[in-house]
């Protein structure tokens, strides 16, 4: 698995690279054009660059989940959700269980952060929650699990950091070459020497332009490949692709959009969170590979749930003799869901019932009193409420509070 890791991060820092060097040039152009100065323009880069990377290192996890609204969880608030994950935490080998949060949406979705295995963080929907049975929610755990395993995490929260650092730098000096360029560029000429600024400024311009949409490209080209590392181990994990193909097949047909999720954040979760409203998932992503993709290849897995398994399928698929997964790690094992003995026999809730039971939790992470009335009415209590009573409007009850 090391093997497999190290090869990932080396292609990973050519791609972030590509990045930096795309930032540099934009801050250098700017240096030019406003300074007159392309090392100051570097250095402001840099500055911005820096700063923002350590921020994105020490608190990027937490931005992240305060931005898609999570809510921690513990065991006793869904015990059938931590199992899972713990599960998963022993299959892939981790030495510590990742966090659980849970994101208030009717979406299906889900995604990893923390800068390493010891610092990470799993969250899922409530929609996910709702919809997925056991099996299918071990695959998609399974796959955000190995994110965290295979050091995918930081370096897509260092990347997010790059292209928000380039996208705001030309969204800034856009602005200010429409309001201040053409009296610069008066001034300019008048003096003679007009055809140099002008020279710098559509350089400018035309990297300002061209800078973000190439850094979203590089962006888009890691999460691509590690999307299906991530289904590789999940199948590896779980020893069963059909849980992770079959929860794929209901997020694709999901048709709610995910309101907390934004395009610098879009490649962490598990498929593209962005889709016209009342649309089905589209295989025509920039940021995942097409999802009928991914489940035709776990689907032709021949009964099989190793990596070598995976990337035949892979080559299948594409009718191609590329290799998905480097041939180091193709002996890689795991500890494994069912190999471990970790199968759960406990009876499986039904849709009915995995909707009342995370509507519970999330009226509890609301900090709301449920009060069970003796008619069976279940009273929610808002966390504001002064009365020392409440009346149930179905028999007329007081309970006390």
């Amino acid at each position: 698995m090391w093997e497999q890791i190290r090869s990932n991060q080396t292609r990973s820092v050519i791609l972030v690279a590509g990045m930096g060097l795309l930032l540099l040039l934009v801050g250098y152009f700017l240096g030019l054009y406003f300074f007159d100065s392309g090392i100051g323009g570097l250095i402001i880069a840099l500055v911005v660059w820096g700063v923002m990377s350590l921020f994105a290192f020490f608190r990027g996890d937490n931005i992240l989940l305060a931005l898609s609204r999570a809510k921690k969880i513990s065991r006793d608030d869904h015990p059938r959700l931590y199992n899972v994950v713990e599960e998963m935490k022993i299959a892939s080998g981790l030495e510590k269980v990742p966090d659980i949060y849970i994101i208030d949406d009717p979406a299906l979705n889900a995604f990893a952060t923390g800068r390493d295995p010891n610092r990470a963080a799993v969250a899922i929907t409530s929609g996910l929650l709702q919809k997925l049975n056991r099996d299918q929610l071990q695959g998609v755990i399974g796959h955000e699990i190995s994110h965290i395993k295979n050091r995918d995490v930081l370096l897509m929260a260092i990347t997010a950091v790059l292209l928000g650092t380039i996208v705001i730098l030309a969204w800034y000096a856009t602005r200010i070459l429409f309001f201040s360029g053409m009296a610069r560029n008066r001034r300019s000429s008048s003096s003679g020497g007009g055809s140099g600024q002008i020279v710098i400024l559509v350089l400018a311009i035309v990297l300002m332009v061209l800078a973000p949409i190439m850094a979203q490209l590089i962006y888009f080209a890691i999460s691509r490949k590690r999307e299906y590392l991530a289904d590789a181990s999940s199948a590896l994990y779980t020893r069963y692709p059909e849980g992770l193909a079959s929860a794929l097949e209901k997020l694709a047909a999901s048709t709610s959009q995910l309101k907390s999720a934004n395009k610098a954040t879009a490649p962490m979760y598990i498929i593209n969170p962005f889709r016209k409203k009342g649309m089905s998932a589209s295989d025509l992503t920039s940021t995942h590979p097409p999802i009928s993709e991914r489940i035709r290849i776990l689907r032709s897995m021949a009964g099989g749930a190793s990596f070598a398994d995976y990337d035949q399928a892979y080559q299948q698929v594409h009718k191609t003799s590329r290799r998905i997964v480097p041939a180091s790690a193709m002996a890689t094992g795991a500890i494994g869901l069912r190999a471990a003995g970790l199968e759960v026999t406990e009876k499986e809730p039904d849709e009915i019932q995995r909707a009342r039971e995370t509507s519970d939790l999330l009226w509890r992470l609301s900090d709301y009193k449920t009060i069970t009335c003796d008619c069976g009415t279940k009273l929610r209590v808002p966390p504001g409420f002064k009365a020392s009573s409440i009346r149930c409007p179905h028999c007329g009850r007081i309970n006390p509070i």
